[in-house]
């Protein structure tokens, strides 16, 4: 009895295996034109999957070639360590994922039709790509098992006790969150609490110069999260390094609602959160004009509340800055997926009326957008291997998530999202006051980051095309956080600015006359907004301002303590 493998038959077979995955998956993406034809014309670019298939068959080829002889090294992170590559058939069934992966997303990009349905095709499938990798399943994770057996089942003992863990909290666990405290070791700039409503704290901080410019600095972060993104630690701290430049500083620190606060609505948080807001910081530091900032949706409100305080022909502003902010949502990037107006009515008839977008569903739904990142290797670390993961500040702040009430969440996403009603001046009224940002005409200083898949670059460029007045653009490297989070004490990354200033029709315009400068954009906003910040008068010795604007208690405050 001949015992010899046949290899050449072997060959065969596994080829013929691959070739018909690759016949059912065409099937499975030619019904897609079949489908609900009324509604979305969907084809396929045929040159292009056969162009695909004649690859995929090749490298198959390629791969069964090469047999169980390990290969040098897998183009993925998560296959790059010694037991995927010392175990030919773990090699094996990560080449052959990879492989399928591949010509998934390949298949995915050969579908032609709407914009918006591509996106969704390419989002469904990139979904279920990162699900299926062998990596994620204990059974097929070399790494994962060894580990296992090198420490006698305790890892897997540990991955059980982490797995229940995440379940008593709600949410995946991406950090330590043990070894942070707010206050403590996070959010740790000295000042007080000088004003509160039920939706809003407004911290003063305590100045570190003898002086301080006259016009005060009002920052809104993001309602959607809690504001300490913008004062982590003390050397990435942008609150603390705008105080330190001689800013006269205050931020706006958001309740977490509860059900109490369920029925607040759009207007609400512009009147009552960041009109108020304004105010108070214009009569504690009695100055005739303040300086505002406003960090992604925190941009998107402080635009609304200036465009009606225009429209009331009020001017208490006399700058503002708006970091990776929409408010030309025309371009809207992965985030898109996820809107239609059959989605946007589901959650106005859930939420319109009242209740509670709970903070732990809008993190997940970010943290899907990057699952790789931010899902799935948290899945492999924590619960095959059983580890706890570094302590990290940037994902303490991610995890500590906020609630949303549902009128107001319900009229974001029609607005904004959906029809994109913010550009369209008169479409909408806000505060009794019909809004065109046409009238807003202060300075602006524009950031956007160069990677962000949150805020995309274009739509943070788009800004200067709707707003009339004097504007400077900056562009950041990286993304959405850490391009905005970026101390120039580290000499990190980089940015970008026209000297000439032009703003043209289009970010690749502008892009085309540019100048990447080292390090961070921080110092260049410094001196704009010094050019806005009036003269410098003594700094004051005490927060607040009289019996009006007393210290309510030190920063934080305990508004940004609760937990959603």
């Amino acid at each position: 009895m001949n015992s010899t493998p046949d290899w050449g038959a072997a060959g065969e077979q596994y080829t013929d295996f691959f070739s018909r995955q690759w016949q059912n998956a065409f099937q499975s993406f030619a019904a897609l034109g079949q489908a609900e034809p009324a509604k979305t014309a969907v084809q396929l670019d045929v040159n292009r999957l056969q162009a695909l298939q004649q690859e995929y068959v090749q490298e198959a080829a390629r791969l069964w070639s090469q047999g169980l002889q390990a290969p040098a090294q897998l183009q993925d992170r998560r296959f790059k360590s010694a037991p995927w590559l010392s175990n030919p058939v773990a090699a094996m069934t990560a080449s052959a994922y990879l492989l399928n992966a591949k010509a998934l997303m390949g298949m995915a990009d050969a579908v032609q039709t709407d914009e918006k349905t591509r996106q969704r095709i390419r989002f469904a499938v990139e979904q279920w790509v990162a699900a299926m990798s062998p990596s994620n399943y204990l059974a097929l994770n070399p790494e994962a098992q060894q580990k296992a057996l090198e420490t006698k089942g305790e890892s897997l003992a540990k991955g059980i006790q982490n797995m229940l863990h995440d379940l008593q909290q709600g949410h995946l666990s991406m950090t330590d969150e043990s070894a942070f405290e707010v206050g403590k070791n996070v959010a740790t700039t000295e000042g007080a609490v000088v004003y509160e409503n039920e939706l809003f704290q407004l911290i003063e901080y305590k100045p570190l110069t003898g002086k301080v410019y006259k016009r005060p600095l009002l920052l809104v972060p993001p309602c959607i999260n809690k504001y300490y993104i913008l004062d982590l630690q003390p050397e990435n701290s942008l609150i603390r390094y705008a105080v330190s430049q001689g800013h006269r500083t205050f931020v706006v620190s958001w309740r977490n609602p509860d059900e109490s606060l369920g029925h607040l609505g759009w207007d609400d948080y512009i009147e009552d959160a960041v009109i108020r807001a304004i105010d108070v910081t214009q009569q504690i530091a009695g100055a005739d004009q303040i300086n505002t900032l406003g960090f992604c949706v925190g941009g998107t409100m402080l635009a609304t509340a200036l465009a009606v305080l225009a429209a009331r022909g009020e001017d208490p502003v006399a700058s503002a800055t708006l970091l990776t902010t929409f408010v030309d949502f025309s371009s809207t990037g992965v985030l898109d997926v996820f809107i239609d107006e059959a989605f946007v009515q589901m959650r106005e008839m859930q939420l319109g009326k009242g209740g509670l977008l709970k903070g732990q569903e809008l993190a997940a739904t970010f943290s899907f957008l990057r699952p790789n990142d931010l899902v799935w290797n948290y899945v492999v670390g924590n619960y095959l291997k059983g580890e706890t993961p570094p302590p990290f500040d940037l994902l303490y702040w991610n995890s500590d998530a906020t609630n949303l009430p549902g009128p107001w969440y319900a009229w974001y996403l029609r607005n904004t999202y959906l029809e994109n009603n913010l550009i369209r001046p008169g479409k909408l009224t806000v505060c009794g006051e019909q809004i065109d940002m046409g009238r807003v005409t202060l300075p602006l200083y524009i950031y956007g980051s160069r990677e962000d898949h949150i805020v995309p670059i274009e739509a943070a460029y788009a800004s200067t095309q709707v707003f009339p007045g004097d504007k400077r653009f900056v562009m950041g490297a990286s993304g959405h956080i850490a391009g905005v989070i970026n101390p120039p004490a580290k000499h990190k990354r980089s940015h970008w600015i026209r000297s000439d200033n032009a703003l043209p029709a289009s970010h690749g315009e502008w892009l085309q006359e540019a100048t990447e400068h080292p390090g961070s954009w921080w110092t260049d906003w410094s001196q704009w907004l010094q050019s806005h910040a009036g003269t410098q008068i003594a700094a004051p010795k005490r927060y607040g301002k009289g019996r009006s604007y007393e210290a309510l208690e030190p920063a934080p405050g305990r508004y940004v303590r609760e937990k959603a």
